[in-house]
């Protein structure tokens, strides 16, 4: 049997690169959406405590970066053919396991 996706080790170093690169480049975005978010709400409301804005800037950055890394995985796991390796398990017909409880 060959091997396929993250079980070849060429494959899953550029699965693994490409997915860092992908998580530097949001962390700059989600740094990015956190100065907007604080600056958007000092505009609006004016000066804020100093705990406001480090509660903003960690809640709206740090929820960015793990929408980010999520998506990421998902895109790592679709994208090496880790997904289709799941196939590779025997699983019982929905229809079998029915008829073999009675």
């Amino acid at each position: 049997m060959t091997e396929r996706g993250l079980d070849d080790p060429g494959q899953a170093a550029f699965a693994w690169q490409r997915f860092r690169r992908i998580l530097r480049w949001m962390a700059l975005l989600s740094a990015a959406a956190a100065v907007l978010a604080v600056a958007v709400l000092w505009q609006s409301i004016g000066p804020m405590p100093i705990h406001m804005v480090i509660a903003t800037a960690l809640g709206v950055g740090l929820s960015v970066l793990l929408a980010a890394a999520l998506m990421g995985l998902v895109f790592l796991s679709a994208g090496s053919g880790h997904d289709a390796a799941v196939d590779r398990f025997p699983h019982e017909d929905a229809a079998d396991a029915t008829v073999s409880r009675e």
